[in-house]
């Protein structure tokens, strides 16, 4: 999971930056959102081997972009 919070009314913009971010390969899903305070998620799913799996990641923006430094979390599925 990857969160970032934009610049003061540059929500739309964090956004497509976002969604046009390509990785070094294609998850098995990956979904947009967003939130209020312009923030954005990306949720990627992947077929991985635990938590230490070497995964592609989204960048940091460029500063100007961001009010502060991007939040990533890793989670697993579970019954």
């Amino acid at each position: 999971m990857w969160e970032a919070r934009a610049a003061q009314g540059r929500g739309a913009e964090l956004l497509e930056w976002a969604r046009a971010q390509v990785l070094a390969r294609e998850p098995v899903r990956r979904e947009l959102l967003r939130a209020p305070q312009d923030r954005v998620l990306v949720l990627t799913w992947w077929e991985a081997d635990g938590f230490d799996a070497e995964l592609p990641e989204l960048p940091e923006p460029d500063a100007e972009l961001i009010t502060r430094p991007v939040h990533r979390w890793r989670f697993e599925s579970v019954e």
